[in-house]
């Protein structure tokens, strides 16, 4: 049993889901946009009533050594790492994103990170967005 849970493990590991920038853009407009802003700035129209502003999604891995987080991003947007804006956790839409960790995702040191398919796309959308250092 342990080598079948082993050989499971190492399958997640190595697995890369197929990502869609185009769907992770159009949840962004959904769910993201209204706090962060269309350009992923942290100006959304709602910005100003939270009681955390929402970050600049565009500067993710520059606010981290160059590497983007994708295992906090991944967690803070399916809700493992919530975070309180405006007395709700981050994201007033966790329903949606929340409660399915059955796509793998690697991080840049390579450890797995399950989530869904949503949060793939979305997490995907927003590395797109990260600004070039040049």
């Amino acid at each position: 049993m342990r080598l079948i849970s082993s050989l499971f493990l190492a399958l997640l590991a190595t697995a890369a889901p197929a990502q869609d920038t185009a769907v992770g853009l159009a949840l962004y407009r959904t769910h993201c946009a209204s706090c962060h802003g269309l350009e992923a700035k942290g100006d959304g129209p709602m910005a100003g009533v939270l009681t955390i502003k929402p970050v600049n999604l565009t500067e993710l891995a520059a606010q981290n050594g160059g590497s983007f987080p994708l295992a906090r991003v991944v967690k803070r947007i399916d809700g493992r790492d919530p975070l309180v804006s405006h007395g709700s956790p981050m994201p007033v839409y966790g329903d949606f994103f929340e409660g399915r960790f059955d796509v793998p995702m690697k991080t840049p040191a390579g450890q797995p990170v399950l989530t869904s398919q949503p949060v793939v796309d979305l997490v995907a959308y927003i590395y797109h967005l990260q600004r070039s250092e040049d």
